[in-house]
């Protein structure tokens, strides 16, 4: 559904225009299926249709069809994996050097205990 905010500073074409993207994007309107009619939409709305028409020529001089948009978000759905990757390998090394040390304080921790005979030689295990 496409909302109206009356005291929105864009133009109602333009909020007509996001609104029809936002409900391609969200896969409300299907890839392939066809936009209401200016009449109709104009009707539910409660505005001129020469808004509508306005809106819907934008939308066709941009290029923007269910098809690229779903081809877009494709793209974009593949190029998450990648941005997921990074963003690990970024924490990894951000966090390098304090896994490190943690490392270190484990082994001091092994080497006081076995030295006061409380822990086995086999290392600290960790378990329920």
């Amino acid at each position: 559904m496409i909302r109206l905010d009356y005291r929105d500073a864009r133009p109602i074409y333009e909020q007509v225009k996001d609104g029809l993207r936002r409900l391609m994007v969200t896969g409300v309107l299907a890839t392939g299926e066809k936009l209401p009619s200016v009449r109709s939409l104009a009707m539910d709305l409660a505005i001129n249709p020469n808004t509508i028409q306005r809106a819907y020529a934008q939308l066709e001089s941009q290029g923007v069809e269910g098809e690229n948009i779903a081809a877009a978000m494709s793209r974009i759905e593949g190029m998450m994996g990648k941005v997921v990757e990074g963003f690990e390998k970024q924490l990894d090394q951000l966090f390098q050097g304090d896994a490190m040390d943690i490392t270190t304080d484990v082994a001091v921790l092994e080497q006081m205990l076995q030295k006061d005979g409380l822990s086995s030689s086999g290392g600290m295990q960790i378990g329920i």
